[in-house]
């Protein structure tokens, strides 16, 4: 196995934890390199379910090493959490298994609340973004505003203090300005050192690791979250997440060059979902929509939120192939589609009278788009002639072919 980074080809939750789960069996290394506990997903391990959320898949399977990366912003609380639950169900988490970056951005209380604040502001605008409120907007703008709080930090109690105290002029100056009150000082710190001793024996120059490992000839999967429309970059903004999606954030998120990442796998859904606000060009407010959410289980692991279902957008993913650079695509949820008697893939888009083969960068311009889509026959029972015959259904055969194309 070659180094391969996995990312989602549309709005996320296309199914990248099986696909992850299946590819750590062969994989000595697993990386998180980006996102938060915003995202998650489910693993099924001999007939026992794994919720994780923030740890990378690796974690549950014996003599695997998880890291999570520098391009992660971690919730110590919610980290010490996950591991609680865990080790619940068994399975044991130490250093042995599970290294953090040391330049890791870590997410504070403070965060979570102006995330909440500034949603329910919006509420009341209408340009409400629709994020989980778990701060990891707030705490990547610390990152880059060079205030943040890392996880190397923690471990000098004679320089923390002033890192709080640059922390708090900003978001202090912002709660006064939402007539909230202001955070003490001696509050952040308290929140910090209660887990500082829980947190710090994972903490790990991870780019250097990583680049021994590699060299030695370790097989390392980056586990990518969310998916390429939510990118910050190339997503729909600004109805994305707060970070690079994309496959090239591997390299950035972990510390190793971009040519270390070998293969790039899209995962992508035979139809198409999206939680939270934004635009969703293919998206379905009838029957059929109300048919995939419910036979795709469309419910999201972390926040329970019901998934917004539509027709399969090749548009978009062939814009998710161009910006990750995949090399190739593993399709999920076929069977899903299997009752229906029409499928529809959006090939195009319209736009003031004109074909355009690409979603408009500009929210304005995305607000006119209506989409071009191309009909297929699908038929009932497709699972059941697969069944009963060593060869891929017909209709499914063609589904194929024209999603490929």
């Amino acid at each position: 196995m070659t180094n391969v980074v996995v990312v989602g080809s549309q709005w996320g939750d296309e199914g990248k934890g099986k696909i992850v789960d299946w590819l750590s069996e062969r994989a000595d290394i697993v990386v998180r390199y980006q996102g938060g506990h915003n995202a998650g997903h489910t693993l099924v391990i001999d007939g026992v379910s794994y919720k994780l959320s923030l740890l990378p898949s690796g974690v549950v399977r014996e003599g695997k090493l998880a890291v999570i990366g520098n391009g992660v912003v971690v919730d110590p609380h919610a980290l010490i959490a996950e591991i609680g639950r865990l080790e619940a169900q068994g399975v044991a988490i130490s250093p042995e298994n599970l290294r953090i970056a040391d330049n890791a951005t870590l997410i504070l209380s403070l965060h979570r609340e102006l995330d909440g604040m500034r949603e329910d502001a919006a509420s009341n605008s209408g340009t409400k973004i629709g994020t989980t409120r778990r701060g990891i907007g707030p705490a990547y703008e610390d990152k880059v505003g060079r205030r943040a709080i890392r996880l190397m930090d923690l471990a000098n109690l004679e320089t923390l203090p002033a890192k709080v105290d640059r922390m708090l002029t900003h978001h202090n100056a912002l709660r006064r300005g939402f007539g909230v009150p202001e955070i003490e000082h001696a509050a952040i710190m308290e929140e910090l050192t209660s887990v500082a001793d829980q947190v710090l024996p994972f903490r790990e120059t991870v780019w250097l690791l990583l680049d021994k490992k590699r060299r030695s000839g370790a097989r390392i999967l980056f586990e990518g979250a969310q998916g390429t429309l939510l990118d910050i970059d190339h997503g729909t903004y600004p109805f994305v997440t707060s970070s690079n999606t994309v496959a090239g954030q591997a390299a950035a998120g972990s510390g190793m060059g971009p040519g270390a990442l070998e293969y790039v796998l899209g995962i992508t859904k035979a139809y198409t979902t999206r939680v939270g606000e934004g635009p969703f060009p293919t998206e379905l407010h009838d029957e059929v929509g109300q048919f995939l959410g419910e036979r795709g289980h469309e419910f999201g692991t972390v926040t329970g939120r019901q998934r917004r279902c539509g027709w399969f957008d090749a548009v978009l993913v062939r814009q998710a192939v161009a910006t990750n650079g995949i090399t190739g695509i593993a399709l999920t949820k076929l069977d899903v589609l299997d009752g229906l008697d029409e499928l529809k893939i959006c090939v195009a888009y319209e736009l003031d009278g004109e074909r355009v083969e690409a979603l408009p960068a500009s929210q304005g311009r995305r607000r006119g788009s209506n989409r071009s889509t191309s009909r297929l026959k699908a038929g009932r029972n497709l699972l059941l002639a697969r069944a009963n015959g060593p060869t891929f259904p017909h209709r499914l055969s063609n589904m194929y072919d024209r999603l490929k194309s």
